[in-house]
C-alpha cells in the first residue's frame, strides 16, 4: 500500500463525524422540508437508520479484508481486469464527489458571502489549502481533524442553546400529517448524501490501528453525525417553518441569522459558516485523498504526492463543468444522486462480498 501512516480509533471517529455532517448540515434541511414538510426531521432519522445498516455491512466487508483497501480486494476477488474496472469506477465516483463538494463551497461563498468574486478563484484557494493538508498523509490529516472537532461541536452547541427562544412548536405539527410516503421520498436524497458516500472509508480502514474497535468507531461516528443532522433539521423547522426552510437554499445559515439575545448578540450566521467550513474541509479532503489513493494504487504507483496538483487542476475545471449552476445541483441531488450512488454504495460491495464468500477469499 502507498499510505504508510496510521490513525487512531478516536481520530477515525472524528473523521466519520465530520464527513457525515459535511456539506449536508447546510443544504440537507431544504431538500428534506421540500418533500416531507414539517416531518423533515423524521426523514433525516429514517436516512440515519438506513445509513447505519449500510455501515454495518461495510464493517462485515472489513472483517473479511481487514488489512487491504477496496482497490486491492476488488482485484483479488473479481479478478485482474474486472477488479481494475470496478476500481477505476470508484476513482471516478470519489473524484466526482470531490468536484461536487468543491462546487458546494464555491456556490455558498459566491451567493452568501462574496458575490463579486469569481467562483474559480474560490475553488483554487480552497483546494490549495486541501492539498497542503493531505499531502503529508492521512495521519497528519486525522490529527488536524482532532484539533478542529471540538470547535465544530462548540459552535454547534451555541446554535442549539441560543435558538430555543425562537421556537414555534406549531411549525412541527401535525407529525406525519401528510403520511409516511413523503417521509420516505425525502429520505432517499439523505441516504445518498451522506450515507452512501461512506463507502469511501473502505479506502481508509486499513490504516486504522485497531480494526475491531474501528468498526465500532465507524458506527459511533456515523450515529453522532446523523444525530447532528436530525437536530439541525428539527431546528430549521421549529424556527423557520417548513415552507421557509424548503424555499431557502441554505436554511441552517438563515437559521443562525435569527439568533438575537438582547440588542447586542445578533446575526450569528458566522457560527454556522464556521461549522460548515470545518466539516466541508474534511469531507473534501477525504474525498480527494481517496480518489488519488485509488488512482495511485490502481496503477501501482509508489508515491501519490505528484498527483495532487495536476488532479487538483482537473478538479477545479470539473467542478465548474459538471455542475454549471445551483439549479443543476438541486436537480442532481433530488433526482439523480440516489440511483447514481446506489451501484457504488450497495451493488459493487455486495458483489465483492458474495464472490469472496463463494471463492473463499479473505478471512471467513
Amino acid at each position: 500500500m502507498i499510505e504508510k501512516g496510521k490513525i487512531g480509533v478516536h481520530q477515525f471517529t472524528v473523521l466519520t463525524i465530520l464527513f457525515t455532517v459535511g456539506s449536508s448540515i447546510l443544504i440537507a434541511p431544504s431538500g428534506l422540508a421540500h418533500a416531507a414538510k414539517q416531518d423533515a426531521w423524521i426523514a433525516a432519522a429514517v436516512g440515519l437508520a438506513i445509513g447505519m445498516g449500510m455501515v454495518f455491512f461495510y464493517n462485515r466487508l472489513t472483517v473479511r479484508f481487514p488489512n487491504t483497501t477496496l482497490v486491492h480486494y476488488s482485484r483479488e476477488v473479481l479478478g485482474k481486469w474486472a477488479g481494475a474496472i470496478v476500481s477505476f469506477l470508484y476513482f471516478c465516483y470519489f473524484f466526482i464527489l470531490a468536484a461536487l463538494v468543491l462546487r458546494n463551497i464555491g456556490d455558498f461563498l459566491t451567493t452568501q458571502v462574496m458575490p463579486n468574486t469569481p467562483i474559480q478563484y474560490i475553488h483554487i484557494f480552497f483546494l490549495l489549502v486541501i492539498i497542503t493538508g493531505i499531502r503529508s498523509g492521512i495521519e497528519t490529516f486525522a490529527r488536524t481533524a482532532e484539533i478542529f472537532f471540538p470547535w465544530m461541536i462548540f459552535f454547534f452547541l451555541i446554535m442549539v442553546f441560543l435558538l430555543p427562544a425562537k421556537f414555534d412548536i406549531h411549525h412541527i405539527t401535525p407529525i406525519l400529517g401528510y403520511g409516511i410516503k413523503p417521509v420516505i421520498k425525502a429520505s432517499l436524497p439523505m441516504i445518498s448524501t451522506p450515507y452512501m458516500e461512506l463507502v469511501i472509508f473502505l479506502m481508509i480502514f486499513p490504516f486504522i490501528n485497531n480494526a475491531p474497535k474501528a468498526r465500532k468507531a465507524f458506527l459511533t461516528g456515523v450515529l453522532i453525525g446523523g444525530v447532528l443532522l436530525i437536530i439541525i433539521s428539527a431546528l430549521s423547522i421549529l424556527v423557520l417553518g417548513a415552507d421557509l426552510t424548503a424555499r431557502q437554499m441554505y436554511p441552517s445559515y438563515s437559521l443562525a441569522k435569527k439568533i438575537s439575545i438582547g440588542n447586542f448578540l445578533e446575526r450569528l450566521e458566522v457560527i454556522m459558516a464556521g461549522i460548515w467550513f470545518i466539516t466541508i474541509y474534511f469531507k473534501l479532503g477525504i474525498a480527494f485523498y481517496a480518489s488519488i489513493m485509488t488512482f495511485a494504487e490502481l496503477f501501482r504507483m509508489k508515491d501519490a504526492r505528484p498527483l495532487y496538483l495536476p488532479f487538483g487542476m482537473i478538479l477545479i475545471v470539473l467542478s465548474v463543468i459538471a455542475y454549471p449552476n445551483i439549479t443543476s445541483f438541486v436537480s442532481f441531488a433530488s433526482k439523480i444522486d440516489f440511483p447514481y450512488s446506489f451501484p457504488y454504495a450497495v451493488v459493487f460491495p455486495l458483489l465483492i462480498w458474495i464472490v469472496a464468500v463463494i471463492r473463499k477469499k479473505g478471512q471467513a
